[in-house]
């Protein structure tokens, strides 16, 4: 993901009243993630990965996880994650899974994370870091946690999560061109990615 360009894109709608003033809607809750993939090839046996990639993909049709550089952890980027990071659920000692969530920014929804990095989710319930396929097991497919029996949350039980995550993604083009400079040596200008809401 390093040399990629991208990050955030919203989706608003403005109109223009007789008044002058702006009328403006969102049609996304939350901004989707776009980016540019094509500098960051750096050598031929790369961009031959890329096309494999790209053909194995079938273009747009099936996604894959990406990893955005600025916004990939339950934390600051510069930072380690920490089981205390997010909040992502209160227990009522029955309840058994709980889906991890991020903050997205100051009166937004909370992003929902799909596909966490494998052996990077810490748990903790009241503060109390617990001990992963002791006390809970993590779907890395779907960000659902789930507790193992004796381990539920109790009731008021406050329960955090530190984690990495990927980004589900998939290319935003069916074509991808590739420009050979010389022998053995060559470049992809564009491969536009976007982030798919599953």
């Amino acid at each position: 993901a390093l040399g990629a360009s991208g990050g955030p894109v919203a989706r608003t709608e403005i109109v223009q009243l007789a008044s002058g003033r702006e009328q403006r809607n969102t049609r996304w809750s939350v901004p989707r993630r776009r980016f540019d993939a094509g500098s960051a090839i750096r050598n031929f046996s790369q961009l031959q990965e890329i096309a494999d990639f790209f053909e194995a993909r079938r273009g747009r049709l099936f996604g894959f996880r990406f990893r955005d550089p600025l916004d990939h952890k339950s934390c600051p980027a510069a930072q380690s994650p920490s089981a205390l990071d997010q909040v992502i659920g209160t227990g009522d000692g029955v309840a058994a899974s709980f889906q991890l969530v991020k903050a997205a920014g100051e009166g937004l929804p909370m992003r929902t994370i799909l596909k966490p990095v494998e052996d990077t989710v810490t748990i903790a319930v009241n503060g109390t870091e617990q001990q992963i396929d002791t006390a809970f097991e993590v779907d890395t497919t779907s960000g659902l946690v789930t507790f193992l029996p004796g381990h539920v949350p109790p009731a008021d039980g406050l329960v955090t999560a530190g984690f990495e995550f990927d980004l589900p993604v998939r290319f935003d083009s069916d074509e991808l061109t590739i420009n050979l400079a010389a022998f053995g040596a060559g470049d992809i200008p564009s491969i536009p990615l976007i982030e798919l809401v599953l």
